[in-house]
């Protein structure tokens, strides 16, 4: 199912408030005026803290120091940055008035032209994140990586086309105005995280379930069997096929460690003949979480072909990006060795 152009915020002629101006605002900034939207942006800096020169986003209207609630007047949308939480008195009283609220990862859903594979995680989703991009591009795609990470997916919608992936990690502050589903959704854990923000684990939950809650029958999710709080979701998955990674169980559609070999087996290979990848001590990543980051990022690009209609990722491609592979920056980062002692930067 192509789901470009099913557009859930129209934009054109419409008053929009983006709330903070940090990464994701200065995109808003930048985007939403080219769609015809007239823009106000509040943040409690003021011009000098935010480095704003004179004549930057002069299309842009700007109400800094406080979020007033006359801001709501003539709102017709608010789009709020990742860093700022809906319990803001400003969005409580839009909750209250009916004016819709969303965020830059829904807005580019809705009209990104490539499909989309979506991943979050309490813990491991950047690293995931990057080495399914690198596997898919090894595999002759051109890849598009953002969300949580690196550059705002919304910089480069207009270079997306419909033949390239878009790779995006996710994380439960977006995922919580989200009523849009990647193609590919892969949860790799649920643990007790940002409570500050959602307050309870039951609503953390439930953010991070907007990851699978709205995929279609031909979707692909993709679940850990190792976590409770992942496997947990598997009671509200849409699509007919589910796909899994485990450390400790062999699955048969999914990615798997047996003894000290990875494998694929079922719909996460792009044969459907089970294949041994590549052995542990090959992954040049440090800890068994990392183990379980590989076997997802196989796991999801071994099984992508069945929601996007083309081939799996070959295994060999797989084993040779991970072999490849240089850990994330701040990752279990090997600074250096002195003296024999090895410091790490995690």
């Amino acid at each position: 199912m192509d789901r470009f152009g099913d557009i859930k915020h129209d934009l054109k002629g419409k008053h929009v408030i983006v709330l903070g101006f940090g990464r994701q605002g200065r995109a808003l900034a930048r985007w939403l005026p080219s769609q015809g939207a007239m823009v106000t942006v509040s943040d409690k800096r003021s011009r000098e803290q935010l480095n704003l020169g004179t004549t930057d986003f002069v299309n842009v209207d700007f109400v800094l120091g406080d979020h007033p609630l006359t801001l709501l007047d003539d709102a017709d949308l608010i789009c709020v940055s990742g860093g700022v939480s809906l319990e803001l008195p400003l969005l409580q009283e839009a909750i209250e008035r009916g004016v819709p609220i969303t965020n830059d990862a829904q807005l580019f859903m809705e009209r990104c032209a490539a499909p989309v594979i979506g991943i979050t995680g309490s813990a491991g989703k950047t690293t995931t994140t990057t080495l399914v991009g690198q596997i898919i591009a090894a595999a002759g795609f051109t890849t598009h990586i953002g969300g949580n990470i690196g550059d705002v997916l919304l910089d480069q919608l207009d270079e997306i086309k419909p033949d390239h992936i878009v790779v995006m990690e996710l994380s439960s502050f977006q995922l919580e105005l989200m009523t849009t589903s990647p193609r590919v959704a892969a949860v790799l854990n649920i643990t007790p995280n940002h409570l500050d923000r959602h307050k309870t684990m039951e609503r953390y939950m439930t953010a991070k379930a907007n990851i699978v809650r709205y995929q279609m029958p031909e979707d692909v999710a993709v679940l850990c069997k190792d976590d409770e709080g992942s496997s947990a979701l598997e009671s509200i998955v849409v699509p007919d096929e589910l796909v899994w990674f485990s450390m400790y169980d062999m699955v048969a559609d999914g990615a798997f460690l047996m003894g000290d070999r990875l494998m694929l087996a079922g719909s996460a290979s792009y044969d459907y003949v089970p294949h041994v990848l590549m052995e542990r001590s090959e992954i040049p990543l440090r800890g068994d979480h990392n183990v379980s980051n590989v076997l997802a990022a196989c796991a999801i690009t071994g099984a992508m072909g069945l929601a996007l209609d083309l081939p799996g990722v070959e295994p060999e491609t797989m084993a040779q990006v991970i072999r490849d592979f240089k850990p994330v920056e701040h990752r279990l980062e090997v600074v250096r060795v002195v003296d024999d002692v090895t410091y790490i930067n995690d």
